[in-house]
């Protein structure tokens, strides 16, 4: 059961992603999560280090969506000065939203990475349907309310993680 909670890597922010790493891997499209992965989750704009992180991706021909379980209106205000296609109230960990934006990309699974700073939703909703799953540290040390709840339940998961001997970092 534990597995399921188990990204396949773990990097510290999507700064640590590398272009040049997912083109070598095949990778043809990343889902990212928004809140708390890219900006943080009260931040309606992306940075200026995102968005050349953004444009670097799209040079290296990587298409980007965002997945986000945030409404249409928190997640339009950041994606479309950008260009960037989108999926709102996306439910995650249902594989719904996860099939949606892989169409919208016209990639196959095994092109795909999925980046989140959540087990409950990122991580758990990209395992499940087989695509390569990267966990990063949350941008902010806050969050919304709900995510409160899954960080309780995500802290007692990385304690499982731990003791089974399953992390191979160091948090």
């Amino acid at each position: 059961m534990y597995k399921r909670f188990l990204p396949d890597e773990f990097v510290k922010d999507v700064f640590h992603i590398k272009p040049e790493k997912l083109v070598e891997k095949g990778i043809k499209g990343i889902i990212t999560d928004l809140d708390n992965t890219l900006v943080e989750w009260d931040r309606p704009e992306a940075t200026p280090e995102i968005i050349e992180w953004l444009k670097g991706m799209q040079a290296a021909g990587i298409q980007v969506t965002i997945v986000s379980n945030n409404n249409e209106g928190r997640v339009k205000v950041f994606s479309d000065p950008l260009g960037i296609p989108f999926v709102f109230d996306a439910r995650k960990p249902l594989l719904k939203s996860f099939v949606k934006a892989r169409k919208l990309m016209g990639i196959e699974k095994e092109e795909t990475v999925v980046i989140g700073d959540q087990l409950l939703t990122d991580i758990l909703g990209g395992n499940r349907k087989g695509l390569h799953t990267i966990l990063v540290v949350p941008v902010a040390t806050s969050d919304a309310f709900f995510t409160k709840f899954n960080r309780m339940i995500e802290r007692r998961i990385m304690a499982g993680l731990k003791r089974r001997g399953l992390i191979t970092w160091e948090e």
